[in-house]
């Protein structure tokens, strides 16, 4: 179902809503590392901030919707993305989100006139919130992560990325629920080295690939609202266990020194869950070898710069 033939169908359908993110290339030595290529994927510029735009549309155009709208829940980026795709569509949409939700992102939602709820202090009090919303109103649930059409959308970055460059050998990605991880994975599969990337205080995918199936984590740090569902999806995860070459856990510090990195020497903003990847590049968790081509995602922009200059 989640195939590379069946991500190239669904880019086809949600093109038209997408902005082509670009690419920007720099050497290790730019960064005080070994002499590799370091490739930025800038999906921060994606319409609504964040790469979720893409498993937002492919849910409100490959899916049937209701006269009650679409409900969703979030720690801040998928509910941006779902408000922002069914504002365009004219659908209606209600977002539950925790209270770690940052303002930025809250604001972002409110901005494309959904309707707001705040509902606990976690990603999973704000789902089950959502649960019985979809349940009394009738309204469509859209999964952060665990839905056929969520994984197809993410999946098509890595369509796109790869026709920006094939000469990819390593991919460097955040993963929390792990559906752009799955969508990555099943477009790639084994052709190149897909490395997760994943904070200290919410290992998720560490602890299921340690059990063998997805189980509760922590759900804390400073990328809390978008890396810290407490579980990974049962969809992306046979994926991960077939693809995903490591994970990797940076800390907290390690992901704002990267935010402030990347600012320093790009200009370019990120939130700190987007930061993740290029974090495990600056610690020395992943060292990459001479000459080799590493893509770095860079996810998510939905923040303010005071949060780390």
């Amino acid at each position: 179902m989640i195939s590379p033939d069946s991500i190239a169908c669904t880019y086809e359908v949600i093109r038209p809503h997408l902005r082509r993110t670009p690419i920007i290339e720099t050497s290790g030595a730019d960064w005080g590392l070994k002499p590799f290529q370091a490739v930025f994927k800038l999906e921060m510029l994606q319409r609504a901030g964040s790469f979720k735009t893409r498993g937002a549309f492919a849910n409100l155009l490959l899916r049937e919707v209701p006269r009650a709208g679409v409900v969703a829940a979030s720690g801040g980026n998928h509910g941006v993305a779902v408000a922002y795709a069914a504002q365009r569509l004219g659908r209606r949409a209600r977002i539950f989100v925790p209270t770690v939700a940052s303002a930025a992102k809250i604001e972002r939602i409110r901005a494309c006139e959904a309707e707001l709820s705040v509902s606990g202090d976690r990603y999973a009090d704000a789902l089950a919130a959502s649960e019985q919303w979809a349940a009394s109103s009738g309204a469509l649930p859209i999964h952060a992560f665990d839905q056929a059409e969520t994984l197809l959308g993410q999946g098509t970055l890595a369509l796109e990325l790869e026709e920006q460059d094939p000469g990819l050998d390593t991919l460097l990605v955040a993963v929390g629920g792990g559906g752009l991880l799955g969508g990555l994975a099943a477009w790639y599969g084994k052709r190149i080295r897909l490395v997760a990337v994943e904070p200290e205080a919410a290992p998720t995918l560490t602890r299921a690939l340690a059990a063998g199936r997805p189980v509760e984590a922590e759900a804390g740090g400073i990328a809390a609202d978008s890396l810290a569902p407490k579980k990974v999806g049962e969809l992306m995860f046979p994926l991960a266990q077939q693809h995903v070459q490591t994970v990797l856990l940076v800390s907290d510090e390690a992901i704002r020194s990267a935010q402030r990195r990347l600012w320093e020497a790009l200009r370019i903003v990120t939130e700190p869950g987007a930061a993740a990847p290029f974090a495990a590049l600056l610690a020395g968790q992943y060292r990459p070898e001479a000459g080799q081509r590493v893509g770095i995602i860079l996810s998510g922009a939905n923040t303010t710069a005071v949060n780390f200059v």
